[in-house]
């Protein structure tokens, strides 16, 4: 006669949920920064000396303006394309960079943001 004994693992506590008004998850959000939620959650809860992460800030204006510009040109250009080719000449490591290479990237570089 065969017994079946059933291992079972051992098991873990049900996660915990948490409700938050729209309002209190934004704040919570701001505060934790770059850290996942979960985490600063945790740190806060846990020890009395939280860690400070940085908090995100969003680009200012001129920001969002001089990147809308540069994807603007990169768009109306082939260099995207040329660009993925050479990252990807990177990656698998057959790019041969030359003087000549260099003095094309540069003068790329130049066209793009308008040195030149």
């Amino acid at each position: 006669m065969s017994t079946s004994q059933s291992n079972p693992k051992p098991s873990r506590p049900a996660p915990f949920s948490l409700r938050l008004t729209t309002e209190e998850r934004e704040q919570l959000e701001a505060q934790a920064g770059s850290m996942p939620l979960a985490s600063y959650i945790k740190s806060v809860v846990f020890t009395d000396a939280a860690p400070k992460y940085r908090k995100r800030t969003k680009p200012t204006v001129a920001e969002q303006r001089l990147l809308a510009e540069v994807l603007a040109k990169l768009g109306a250009t082939r260099s995207a394309n040329n660009l993925n080719q050479i990252a990807k000449a990177i990656h698998q490591g057959t790019l041969y960079v030359d003087d000549e290479l260099e003095a094309d990237l540069n003068g790329a570089i130049a066209r793009l943001l308008g040195c030149a």
